[in-house]
């Protein structure tokens, strides 16, 4: 019997990511994704909802994240969901899901600042960002 355990996000980064290291040096990234869902309503009122991810990113992907990434940036997320759960202190079980991501995907350019820029290269106008309706897949 197969098994599969994929998700497939796009979304806006919700928090700056943070960068911490495993006891034996691992970098993990982990930062918030937010996705919105456009609907009419019963009422024919149009209304969003939104819908919010934690992500972790490990090794090489969670250092690019961590410096590249910064909160209202678009991205693709691709990685399996994990469950983890721990023991509050007034002895509760906490939930939560995560998504370990395998790729992470930069979907908006990096903003330039002027005084970055040699003599020879000009700013590039920003890239209009890409509707989730666009997307070919």
């Amino acid at each position: 019997m197969a098994w599969l355990n994929k998700v497939m996000i796009i979304g806006n980064v919700g928090t700056d990511p943070e960068m911490r290291f495993t006891p034996n040096g691992t970098p993990v990234t982990s930062f918030r994704l937010a996705t919105n869902r456009m609907f009419t309503a019963s009422d024919g009122e149009r209304r969003k909802e939104t819908e919010w991810f934690d992500v972790i990113t490990w090794r090489r992907q969670a250092e690019s994240c961590n410096q590249f990434l910064s909160k209202g940036q678009r991205v693709y997320v691709e990685g399996r969901l994990r469950t983890r759960s721990w023991e509050s202190q007034d002895g509760r079980t906490q939930f939560r899901i995560e998504i370990q991501a395998d790729r992470v995907i930069f979907l908006d350019r990096r903003p330039v600042v002027p005084s970055e820029l040699g003599p020879e290269e000009e700013l590039v106008e920003p890239v209009e960002p890409v509707e989730p309706e666009e997307l070919p897949f």
